[in-house]
C-alpha cells in the first residue's frame, strides 16, 4: 500500500501582519495533486492542523474542503490527529459527518473510533483505545495505526492510568505502545505510529523548535520521548511537530518528521519543504520517497548597507516575504523605512543595524535613577547603540510616555 504523511499545516497562521491563508490553500490543492497522482491508499497528518485551538471560519472551511478532496469522497482515508496547537475536543466534534468522507480525527490520546463500513469498502475493522485497523478500498492488506496525539505530560499520565509525579511519561509511553502493538500489530499488516511529540534519538543532536512554536518541553508539557521507546512491530513512526523534515533514525524503523507543507518563520528560511510516500509491505522494510512542494512564497533575509541598494532588490523580488536588516553609521530614518516599506509589499520587519556598534558600546554606566525618563531612554539607547537616539525617535518615546500617563 502507498501512504502520504503530512503535518503541521497550522492553517489560519499568520507571518507578522501578513495572512498566509491564500498560499495554504495553494498548497494544500498541491498535496491533493500528488495524493490523486501517486494513487495512496491513505493520508497521514500527524498534527498541528490549526494554528489555534480556535481557529477562523476560513480555516475551518479550507481544512474540510482539501480533506474531502483527499479522502476522494471516501475512497482513502484521512487520519489526523491533534497537536499542540490543536483542541482536541475541535478536532474530533465533526466525526460522525467527518467519518462519513473517510475523515477519521483523533483528539485525545485513547479516544477510540467504533468499526463502520463505508460504500466505497473503506472500513474499521478493529479499535481499542489509541488504536484502529482499516480496510483500504483497493487494499486487502489492512493498516494497522496505533495513534498518540498530544497533551501534556500531567494529562498524558492521566489518560494513560499513572499519575504518579515521579513516573517518566516516556516509560509509560512505551509500556502503553509496546502492549498495543503485541495485541494488534502482528505481521499480516502493515503497522504504523503516530505521534505528535517531540522525539530525539537518546544519544543524538537536540534539534530545534521553530520560532513561534509552541514548545512542547517546556513547565507542564510533554517528555522528550526517545527513539527506543517505540515498540517491536512497527515498520514506520510518523511524526509532527517540528518544521523541518528530517529523519531521527532508521536504526529499526525509518522515525520521521514530515516537517510542515509552508515556511511559517524566517529560522524556516531556505528550507525545502515536502511530504513523504510510504510504500509498505505486511511483514517487510517500508521505502520512502520525498516529494517536494513548489507552491507558497518563499522567505528570505537579506542585508543591505544602502537603503538605494535594497529597494533595487526589493523591487526585482515582489514574490517573497522579506526579512531586512539595514547596516549603516547612523540609525535609520523614518523616510528611508518608508521608503524601504514603499517599495515591498512583504516586508515582515526591517532591522536597523549600527555598524561596528559592539567596539563602540562603552562599559555600561551606573544608572541614576534621579533622571528623568526621557534622560534614561537616552542613556540607555546611548549604551546600547553607540550613539544618541534622533529626534523623531525622542518624539515618539514622548508620545508613549504620555499616553500611559
Amino acid at each position: 500500500m502507498k501512504i502520504l504523511h503530512t503535518a503541521d499545516w497550522h492553517l489560519g497562521k499568520r507571518l507578522d501582519p501578513f495572512s498566509r491563508l491564500p498560499e495554504q490553500r495553494l498548497v494544500l490543492e498541491e498535496i491533493c495533486e500528488i495524493a490523486e497522482r501517486e494513487s495512496v491508499d491513505a493520508i497521514l497528518l500527524a498534527g498541528d492542523i490549526f494554528d489555534t485551538v480556535n481557529p477562523s471560519i476560513e480555516a475551518l472551511e479550507l481544512f474540510y474542503q482539501v480533506s474531502k478532496r483527499l479522502t476522494a469522497n471516501g475512497k482513502r482515508a484521512l487520519i489526523g490527529i491533534a497537536g499542540n496547537h490543536d483542541s482536541p475536543d475541535r478536532i474530533e466534534a465533526p466525526d460522525p459527518l467527518a467519518k462519513e468522507c473517510g475523515i477519521i480525527l483523533i483528539g485525545h490520546p485513547l479516544s477510540e473510533i467504533r468499526p463502520f463500513t463505508l460504500e466505497s469498502g473503506l472500513a474499521i475493522t478493529q479499535s481499542a483505545p489509541g488504536f484502529l485497523e482499516l480496510k483500504l478500498p483497493d487494499s486487502e492488506t489492512p493498516l494497522r495505526l496505533i495513534l498518540t496525539p498530544y497533551a501534556n505530560g500531567i494529562r498524558m499520565k492521566r489518560f494513560l492510568g499513572n499519575e504518579d509525579p515521579e513516573a517518566e511519561l516516556r516509560a509509560i509511553l512505551a509500556q502503553h505502545w509496546q502492549e498495543t502493538a503485541s495485541a494488534f500489530c502482528d505481521q499480516a499488516g502493515v503497522n504504523i505510529l503516530m505521534t505528535h511529540l517531540f522525539v530525539v534519538s537518546k544519544q543524538g543532536e537536540r534539534p530545534i523548535e521553530p520560532d513561534d512554536e509552541k514548545p512542547i518541553l517546556t513547565v507542564g508539557g510533554a517528555q522528550e520521548i526517545f527513539t527506543e521507546n517505540f515498540p517491536d512491530g512497527i515498520q514506520y513512526v510518523a511524526l509532527g511537530h517540528l518544521h523541518r523534515r528530517h529523519q531521527v533514525s532508521d536504526s529499526r524503523f525509518p522515525i520521521m518528521y514530515a516537517g510542515s507543507p509552508l515556511s511559517y518563520s524566517m529560522s524556516e528560511a531556505g528550507q525545502q519543504k515536502s511530504v513523504t510516500i510510504i510504500e509498505a509491505r505486511p511483514g517487510e522494510s517500508v521505502s520512502l520517497r520525498e516529494i517536494a512542494l513548489t507552491q507558497g512564497k518563499p522567505l528570505v533575509r537579506k542585508t543591505f548597507s544602502q537603503v538605494d541598494d535594497a529597494i533595487t532588490w526589493l523591487t526585482d523580488h515582489p514574490e517573497c516575504w522579506v526579512e531586512l536588516t539595514m547596516v549603516s553609521d547612523d540609525f535609520l530614518s523614518s523616510e528611508d523605512r518608508k521608503r524601504l516599506l514603499g517599495a515591498h509589499e512583504g516586508i515582515v520587519a526591517i532591522i536597523p543595524q549600527i555598524a561596528n556598534s559592539d567596539s563602540a558600546i562603552p562599559d555600561a554606566p551606573e544608572i541614576d535613577l534621579s533622571k528623568s525618563m526621557q534622560d534614561l531612554f537616552v542613556d540607555y539607547f546611548q549604551h546600547k547603540h553607540g550613539q544618541a537616539p534622533q529626534d523623531d525617535m525622542l518624539d515618539l518615546f514622548q508620545e508613549i510616555l504620555a499616553e500611559d500617563a
